[in-house]
This record gives C-alpha cells, sequence and structure tokens, in this order.
C-alpha cells in the first residue's frame, strides 16, 4: 500500500531529511552542507509511505506569485521504478495548485529529465553543474 502524505510534524519532516540523506549525501556523495537549507522551514514536504516505511520524499518552494520550485526529490533504491516520483510530483503541483502557483521550476539531475519530460516539464537552457553533478533547468505551466 503507497500513501503520500504532506510532512508537517517534526517527525514526519525527519524521515524526509532521512530519506534525503541517504539518496543524495551517502549514495551520490554531495556534502550534507550542501543538501540541508534553511528553505525546508518554508517549503511543503511530501512524504511517501509504503506499507507504513517512509521511501521517497520531495519538496515545493513556494517563491514569488505565482510562481514555486519542485526539488530534493529522492526515492529509496529498492523503491524506484514504481511510479513513486510521478506521485511525488502530482502530488506537489496539486498542492502549488491549492496556494495559486501556477508556474513550477526545477534543476533535474540531467540523467533523470526524461522522467520530468514524460511529465510535462520542459528544459530551460543548457546543462550546468551543481554540486559536481549535472543538471538541466525545466519549467511547467500547470
Amino acid at each position: 500500500m503507497i500513501k503520500i502524505i504532506e510532512a508537517k510534524t517534526e517527525k514526519e519532516i525527519s524521515k524526509c531529511l532521512k530519506i534525503r540523506t541517504k539518496v543524495f549525501v551517502e549514495e551520490q556523495s554531495i556534502s550534507i552542507d550542501k543538501e540541508l537549507d534553511d528553505l525546508d522551514k518554508i517549503c511543503i514536504h511530501s512524504l511517501v509511505l509504503m506499507n507504513h516505511i517512509a521511501v521517497a520524499t520531495g519538496r515545493l518552494i513556494p517563491l514569488d506569485g505565482k510562481n514555486g520550485k519542485i526539488g530534493r526529490m529522492a526515492v529509496i533504491t529498492e523503491y524506484r521504478n514504481m511510479g513513486i516520483g510521478g506521485l511525488i510530483l502530482n502530488f506537489l503541483e496539486k498542492k502549488a495548485l491549492e496556494k495559486n502557483i501556477t508556474h513550477i521550476t526545477l534543476e533535474a539531475q540531467e540523467y533523470v529529465k526524461k522522467f520530468y519530460s514524460n511529465h510535462g516539464y520542459s528544459e530551460q537552457g543548457g546543462v550546468f553543474l551543481e554540486v559536481g553533478i549535472s543538471h538541466i533547468k525545466m519549467s511547467k505551466e500547470l
């Protein structure tokens, strides 16, 4: 059973940060001080539970006016390729619309840009390096 919730409590947000640490810090060798930031305080965090186990997360940063940014999407290795990433995107896009956010940007790691393209995101500009990993800016009108 897959359930996706907005992580609001300290315990729920802690589970999100634990997933991000596992995926980005341990798996991709991103420095912990680059992974965690002050934006977590203002974000809408999603938490995916599979049989009550926290397996994935993502966040929406409300920006100015009708703009928002999705980021920190992370799925624990053994739960990938099960459609969970799409569930997170749909959930965060729905939350964006609830806040009258209609323009979403994100910075996708280049190797997963096809995933975002398949969900209606368009590439904006060229490839750039962030924390030593190739990324591409993408956007979508909701």
